[in-house]
């Protein structure tokens, strides 16, 4: 004959109690999971390249954008320039392709992906201040390249090492953030467009961020679930 189990009071309080021990905990991890998402999640900050100081105009904007992630102790840039615009070489903004500013930051700490095909991109650093663009101690530059329209539209990626994105952001003298020299496809003019400060930046959360967050109040959804089957 079959046996049946039937447990009696105290076990069943017994197991009760494990199970509502169990519940707490899950709810305990899934909270730290959201938090963390939360308060520790990386962003990527975009700006978009919207003055115009080009000869002639470069058309209508945006000519691009710059892309700030923190990573670590690192920050990474991303300049994409939009459509066809293709990178220039020209005095007025210093023969330098892209120009920043850096607080505590020495040209050592920058690192440049070589993305230009069969030419080489540099960190440099000196008194840039082409055409009304204000004061910049940072550049990177294809040395390379010849003056004019380089024909080049990769984007140009490097990193700034001990650095944070509040350091590299500071607004210049003429409140300006970060000008790039660029070929307009528009109008076949080229010249310096740059962020000018006080424009929103558009924060991206990175994917892991994401996951860690939907993982956390998947856990949590799970945990409400069992309580209100349990009673617990």
């Amino acid at each position: 004959m079959k046996a049946t189990f039937i447990p009696t009071l105290r076990e069943t309080g017994t197991l009760a109690a494990a199970l509502k021990t169990n519940l707490k905990g899950l709810m305990i991890a899934a909270v730290a999971m959201v938090n963390v998402a939360l308060a520790g999640s990386a962003y990527a900050i975009v700006f978009d390249l919207t003055s115009d100081h080009c000869t002639g105009g470069c058309g209508p904007a945006p000519y691009g954008t710059v892309t700030l992630t923190q990573n670590g102790t690192s920050v990474d840039f991303v300049v994409d320039l939009a459509g066809a615009n293709a990178w220039a070489k020209t005095g007025a903004a210093d023969s330098q392709e892209f120009k920043f500013n850096g607080t505590g930051v020495a040209v050592g700490d920058i690192s440049v992906t070589q993305t230009f095909a069969g030419q080489t991109l540099a960190g440099q650093t000196g008194t840039f201040n082409g055409d009304g663009t204000g004061d910049l101690l940072f550049g990177i530059a294809c040395t390379t390249c010849g003056n004019g329209n380089t024909g080049i539209t990769s984007n140009i990626v490097f990193s700034v090492a001990n650095a944070t994105i509040a350091d590299l952001t500071v607004a210049n003298n003429l409140g300006n953030l970060f000008v790039a020299d660029i070929f307009s496809a528009a109008t076949g003019n080229t010249g310096p467009v740059d962020v000018t400060a006080g424009g929103p930046p558009t924060s991206v959360p990175e994917p892991e961020t994401y996951a860690m967050l939907l993982a956390g109040l998947g856990l949590m959804g799970f945990v409400a679930r069992r309580r209100r089957r349990t009673g617990t």
